[in-house]
């Protein structure tokens, strides 16, 4: 796999909800890559947060790409109304698709970058068959449902698996969970180009210090 910039994802999960707003243009401002958004459905994860009302909301507010993390059962019913929403990147999980290849494709014909996500236990190879549909991986080094959770060690494995089966496809692999400046490293030396954090931005005091921190961290692992 490839050499890639390293990417930082803040995950506005850990924001401050009743300032979204003035929280997307700080992190904007702060160095952050792309604006990660987590949706969950209370079914697939047990958790509720984002519509695409609240992300068509939230777009006005900075011009950087929307990273769209659809935690949700039957992703391919809402694939239109999130890219209408503002979404630049889908990633849907390949345990909630029945038929992934046909959502992947769906994602690019609405004209968003397709990204596909897999939970801890879920074996890396059940991705063989569609690299060529994808833009984004995302590893989940934590069970999904919840921030603030410790990273998963087992997942590094996984991340040097994927970025084996990448090889030369321009193919981002992003990685979302517990990631601190002591994981960031770790992550990145195992192949991780694009790292989601949430509460070590979003709790730190100061954004930019934060984004900088991990990003200097991936970078001289990487």
């Amino acid at each position: 796999m490839p050499s890639q910039p390293i990417k930082i994802a803040p995950s506005i999960l850990s924001a401050d909800f009743a300032q979204m707003g003035n929280e997307i243009r700080a992190i904007d401002a702060a160095g952050a890559d792309y604006i990660h958004i987590d949706v969950m459905d209370g079914h697939f994860v047990p958790n509720l947060t984002f519509g695409p009302p609240v992300i068509k909301a939230l777009r006005p507010h900075t011009t950087k790409p929307f990273d769209v993390h659809l935690m949700i059962d039957s992703p391919e019913r809402s694939l239109e109304a999130y890219a209408e929403a503002g979404a630049d990147i889908l990633t849907v999980h390949v345990e909630a698709c029945r038929h992934l290849d046909r959502t992947l494709q769906a994602i690019r014909d609405l004209g968003c970058r397709a990204g596909v996500s897999m939970n801890p236990a879920t074996p890396p190879d059940s991705l063989a068959y569609v690299l060529d549909r994808l833009d984004v991986i995302l590893v989940m080094s934590v069970n999904p449902g919840f921030g603030g959770q410790a990273f998963l060690d087992g997942q590094l494995a996984k991340l040097r698996r994927i970025a084996s089966l990448i090889d030369d496809r321009p193919i981002q692999l992003e990685v979302d969970g517990g990631i601190t400046p002591e994981t960031a490293g770790r992550v990145a030396t195992a192949g991780a180009s694009v790292l989601v954090a949430g509460n070590a931005i979003f709790r730190s005091g100061d954004y930019a210090d934060a984004i900088a921190r991990l990003r200097t961290a991936a970078d001289s692992a990487s």
